[in-house]
């Protein structure tokens, strides 16, 4: 069964950074796809960027590109998103999810199975 552990996240300036990081245990096959999503108080939640665990391109919401990165972590088997630029409107418990796809990622909710605790990000302006 896939586990996963995120760390980080925090408070910080507008124009700040923060990284997130999500280690992934317990699966088989590389068509495993990572993704970040977030949720901030009286909203939806909201896909931010995705990516095969074993690398290749991410995807990432229309609202974070260009700020936000993510990547993998081969050594430490896991994904972190590097979010730079923060502003207020990202403010949002940020959650790390894993499911798979043979057919590419996509930042749908419903495709992913797996989900981390949260995290809390607060950017203040």
């Amino acid at each position: 069964q896939v586990q996963l552990a995120e760390s980080g996240g925090g408070s910080v300036q507008a124009g700040g950074s923060l990284r997130l990081s999500c280690a992934v245990s317990g699966y088989t096959s590389s068509y495993l796809c990572m993704a970040w999503f977030r949720q901030a108080p009286g909203k939806e939640r909201e896909g931010v960027a995705v990516m095969y665990i074993d690398g290749g391109s991410g995807v990432y919401a229309d609202s974070v590109k260009g700020r936000f990165t993510i990547s993998q972590d081969k050594a430490k088997s896991a994904v972190s998103l590097q979010m730079n630029n923060l502003e207020s409107d990202d403010t949002a418990t940020y959650y790390c999810a894993a499911g798979f796809s043979i057919n590419g990622c996509r930042l749908q909710a419903r495709e992913f199975s797996n989900w981390g605790q949260g995290t809390q990000v607060t950017v203040s302006s």
